[in-house]
């Protein structure tokens, strides 16, 4: 994986998702918000670099609960080997009526340094994976072992979560909205772009509540907006 730089990571620590979708939008990316997946606590920002396992379909005569016991079991490996500072992110094919993970191993990711697990299918022990300090994102609680309906199978390759692509690499944003995945290569000059236009709709905002028309102001069409948007910055640090 190519390491994401502190300035884009403290960046994207302070930006929306929403936001994020613009700017992605702005550049011809429609398809990059998660569907399904939501965080199990409110908290900061969660941002890494994707590292991944995939599901298929479990098979009664694999799927045991021997299988645990094989150090080559895909999610006990991928696990495992999750890299410090990633986002581990689960392909369950949308299916959550049986758990993708469960508290022991989101602990142990948690120990190994990882900021963050996600899946578009759901996890077990969610009383206490909502208390740790690592967020979490699922589509809704299931207490079923992964075994009855998940068979993994793929670490660290291409997967699908929530409808979105995502490939080994890609960057990975979390707010208490939701999660999108953005393109390493594009991911500084949307996360420098984010930040801008945070600023800027904090500006509007602040005009709004004191009453203005957003026509002229969101987008910027009228002139004074932009002079008085430079006065702003200047007023307030940005």
């Amino acid at each position: 994986m190519t390491a994401l730089g502190e300035q884009t990571h403290a960046r994207l620590m302070q930006v929306s998702t929403a936001t994020l979708t613009t700017a992605l939008f702005k550049r011809g990316f429609r398809n990059i918000y998660l569907q399904g997946p939501q965080r199990l606590r409110a908290g900061r920002n969660m941002v890494g670099l994707a590292y991944t396992l995939r599901y298929i379909p479990a098979r009664e005569d694999l799927d045991v609960l021997e299988s645990f016991a094989d150090r080559d079991n895909a999610q006990r490996k991928g696990v495992e080997e999750c890299p410090e500072g990633a986002i581990f992110v689960i392909d369950s094919r949308g299916d959550a009526t049986a758990a993708s993970a469960g508290c022991i191993l989101a602990t142990r990711l948690q120990q190994l340094g990882c900021r963050g697990i996600v899946t578009d299918g759901g996890f077990r022990d969610t009383p206490e994976i909502a208390q740790l300090e690592m967020p979490a994102y699922h589509s809704r609680p299931s207490a079923p072992t992964n075994l009855t309906k998940h068979h993994a199978v793929a670490v660290n390759d291409a997967i699908a979560c929530g409808g979105v692509s995502v490939f080994p690499g890609d960057v990975i944003v979390g707010d208490n909205e939701g999660v999108v995945c953005i393109p390493r290569h594009i991911a500084d000059e949307v996360a420098e772009e984010a930040v801008e236009m945070t600023s800027f709709e904090d500006f509007v905002m602040e005009e709004v509540q004191k009453g203005a028309s957003t026509f002229g102001l969101y987008p910027p069409t009228d002139p004074a907006t932009k002079g008085k948007y430079s006065a702003w910055r200047q007023a307030n640090g940005r």
